[in-house]
């Protein structure tokens, strides 16, 4: 497996606009609709306190079943973060697409917004997962994120949320 590109997005960049529309689709995928920011995306990047980064891949250079033109590049996930405070940031989301999963692209992907936000001297990282994400959970502990408490009905009445944090020494 060929690793992924991992790039910090400029909204003002050339072919931004295309990379932004792929970005809301895997979006709308991923997340059941009360949750998705898709409706909202565009407003969320233009804040000037936040940002995404997002890993992408050529095509032909991953072992999957569907057949792609090689050579097309394919985004395969992405993390949006802000600055809460000048101390504190959260994460806001972290996407992989399906059959890029379990393959080190989350862990990449966290690990960049974790060094973005080493680089700020920000104190505290936080963000909310759904428990029964375990994958998910997982992946936040094995950074140090711990479980600060359980939110309910954070998602829908039914579904609870852990907030987690990671704190800098």
């Amino acid at each position: 497996m060929n690793q992924a590109a991992i790039i910090e997005l400029d909204p003002s960049s050339k072919g931004a606009e295309k990379v932004i529309e792929e970005i809301v689709r895997l979006e709308r995928r991923i997340f059941p609709k009360h949750e998705s920011l898709a409706r909202s995306f565009h407003e969320e990047l233009r804040r000037k306190n936040g940002g995404l980064i997002y890993a992408k891949v050529e095509n032909g250079t991953q072992g999957r079943e569907e057949v792609k033109v090689k050579g097309e590049v394919e985004i395969i996930g992405y993390v949006m973060y802000s600055w809460v405070t000048s101390l504190c940031a959260s994460i806001t989301k972290l996407a992989v697409k399906d059959g890029y999963r379990r393959q080190g692209h989350g862990e990449t992907l966290l690990q960049a917004a974790i060094e973005k936000c080493r680089k700020r001297s920000i104190h505290r990282i936080s963000l909310h997962v759904d428990p029964e994400r375990t994958a998910a959970v997982s992946l936040y502990q094995k950074f140090g994120f711990q479980v600060d408490t359980t939110i309910k009905g954070y998602y829908s009445s039914e579904r609870d949320a852990y907030r987690m944090y990671l704190d800098f020494d």
